[in-house]
């Protein structure tokens, strides 16, 4: 039965995700050959290659990527029943890995998650920065963090933040030097600071609405950047017009080092959820972290 070969398709995810045989045999605390010797095992009883060897490297094979595609979830998924049955005890323990972005780890995870950790220190938290919205599937994520609009439809869902708002500035000095933006439609004559997406590598649609109506503009400048602390700073520096979260650029628009337009165009909008697989079988550190994160 090839049941038999289970810690065999163990070894064979290990050595496709650290694309070497000496780095998956550290993994798994076996020699290097004894590895080899049950690759080449399952790959027999299989009667397929899964595995492409060079001196510098190893890789999947067509086969192998078809296989991994249904591996790794199932083994995922016997991972977390197997931690669920050794967290049936009176404290949550565990660790719980999330996908994030930089914006929602700092203004809405960290805060709250901080008052978590110190009452339950069996419990572990792993938060990973990356706006490139991870599968938490195949990338093994207990959940990740991302906007209400974003959000695939066999996920659950939980609301972890109020409202959020989106805002267009720009420095007192570079608007000595351009007018006032009265429409999105005066953007286009205006120094934008743009933003690349990491997920398709595409620049950000500037996306404003009035009373229903949505606007999608698409900017142009001088200046391109995938952080917003580097969009923030080349705004305040009279770079350009920056379009970011309403929460980054407020203190300096109290100051005066920033000056906000476009208002009437910017309204709130679904803030951040948590989300996770409807299959997902939650453990006690999991329930945990998702009753501290919802927003209330």
């Amino acid at each position: 039965m090839y049941l038999d070969y289970l810690s065999d398709l163990a070894i064979f995810q290990a050595v496709s995700e650290e694309r070497s045989f000496t780095r998956a045999s550290v993994r798994f605390g076996i020699s290097q050959s004894a590895l080899s010797h049950r690759m080449r095992r399952l790959e027999d009883a299989l009667g397929v290659r899964l595995l492409t060897r060079t001196t510098r490297n190893v890789a999947p094979t067509e086969a192998g990527e078809r296989l991994l595609g249904k591996l790794v979830p199932a083994i995922g998924s016997i991972d977390r029943e197997l931690t669920l049955l050794g967290e049936l005890r009176d404290k949550p323990s565990g660790t719980i890995r999330i996908t994030t972005s930089k914006h929602a780890a700092t203004t809405v995870l960290w805060p709250k998650l901080n008052k978590v950790l110190s009452d339950y220190p069996d419990v572990h938290i792993e938060l990973s920065i990356d706006s490139g919205l991870a599968d938490v599937v195949s990338d093994r994520f207990d959940a990740g963090v991302r906007l209400g609009e974003a959000l695939e439809k066999d996920m659950i869902a939980v609301r972890i933040s109020p409202e959020l708002k989106m805002a267009v500035v720009g420095s007192p000095d570079y608007f000595r030097r351009h007018p006032i933006p009265a429409t999105p439609q005066d953007l286009s004559q205006h120094n934008c600071i743009s933003q690349r997406r990491i997920t398709s590598g595409g620049l950000y649609a500037w996306e404003l609405e009035q009373n229903g109506r949505e606007v999608k503009v698409r900017v142009d400048g001088q200046l391109t950047f995938n952080d917003d602390d580097m969009i923030l700073q080349a705004a305040l520096d009279g770079g350009g017009l920056a379009f970011l979260m309403n929460d980054l650029i407020e203190d300096s628009v109290s100051q005066g080092r920033l000056v906000r337009v476009l208002e009437d165009w910017c309204e709130p909008f679904s803030g951040y959820h948590l989300y996770y697989p409807s299959r997902l079988q939650p453990s006690a550190a999991f329930k945990l972290v998702v009753d501290a994160l919802r927003h209330r």
